[in-house]
């Protein structure tokens, strides 16, 4: 009688054991899929990440914001004699605006 107890017991150890090792399995390759999922989602966001650059780079170009400046804006350069240079013990306090 103890002999079959004995082994009953052993038995559901050894199904429990089993359905344990057959879980881990389960979920290590649910975790599998998902961090590929995640490898191939950070890659895109490489991609996107480096048309992001280049059309930022495309955007800022110091041809293309002059042209727009210019075009658009109806800006222009300022003349030679429209230009000042101000040193930084020349600026003043009480006013920004006067003329040294």
């Amino acid at each position: 009688m103890y002999s079959s107890i004995a082994r009953g017991f052993l038995l559901a150890l050894v199904i429990a054991a089993a359905l344990g090792v057959v879980d881990s399995q389960n979920q290590a390759r649910k975790l599998f899929v998902s961090l590929q999922q995640e490898k191939e989602e950070a890659r895109q966001m490489e991609v996107e990440w480096g048309q992001l650059q280049l059309e930022q780079s495309t955007l800022a170009a110091p041809a293309r914001v002059e042209r727009i400046a210019s075009q658009q804006l109806q800006m222009q350069l300022p003349k030679k004699e429209q230009i000042r240079f101000i040193r930084m013990g020349q600026i003043s306090s009480s006013g920004a605006g006067e003329k040294p």
